[in-house]
């Protein structure tokens, strides 16, 4: 009866010790809210480039097309300069045109103002100061055909007009067309004031006709 208790203990003790064992030789569960995917690779693979970028041919520079060259300057060797009274006078002032004429054979342009001064004769130096520019007049570009013509206002103001004026005779104006060092001569008498600061003339940028 005791023998047969010890072989039933024993047999259930060999039993459960059997099991623990088992239980412990399984596979561990996963942890709650794992994943099982396999891991990703971390380098990327390459990207083939698109058949419009590899065709592309790559920038070797702008290229532009040469601007049409512009017209050269009318220059005195080239032009020829007349005066026209008709505008009158007012205040002891006289309004003229200076009037300056491409008499060359191919075109120019004239833009901005003449150089103007009283002068004793065709060749001699100008006397008192030189005309001031008249500004209200806008400063164009103009294009003189052969045989074309462009105009300034040009005012004298008598010398009279003024008491400290030390008078001396002119026989003209002696005109540098805009730009230009070399200057024509017109044939106007009037009285030029040799003294410095006072100024007789203003002349205007140059118009169309």
């Amino acid at each position: 009866m005791w023998t047969q208790r010890i072989k039933t203990g024993l047999v259930t003790t060999t039993a459960a010790a059997s099991l623990l064992l088992l239980a412990a030789c399984g596979p561990s569960p996963s942890p709650a809210g794992s994943s099982s995917a396999p891991p990703t690779s971390s380098s990327a693979s390459p990207t083939s480039a698109s058949p419009s970028a590899s065709n592309s041919p790559s920038p070797s520079g702008t290229v532009s097309s040469a601007a049409p060259a512009a017209e050269g300057q009318c220059k005195a060797d080239s032009l020829t300069a007349a005066t026209d009274s008709t505008g009158g006078g007012a205040a002891g002032s006289i309004y003229e045109k200076l009037i300056l004429t491409n008499s060359g054979t191919t075109p120019c342009t004239l833009e901005g103002f003449a150089g103007v001064s009283l002068t004793a004769d065709a060749n001699g130096a100008p006397i008192g100061e030189p005309a001031t520019r008249e500004t209200t007049t806008p400063v164009t570009k103009i294009e003189l055909a052969p045989g074309k013509s462009a105009w300034a206002e040009l005012r004298y103001t008598q010398a009279g007009n003024y008491g400290d004026c030390t008078k001396v005779p002119a026989a003209g104006y002696r005109i540098y067309p805009p730009n230009d060092t070399a200057s024509l001569f017109v044939a106007e008498q009037h009285d030029a004031c040799s003294n410095t600061g006072i100024k007789l003339l203003t002349i205007t940028a140059f118009q169309t006709v």
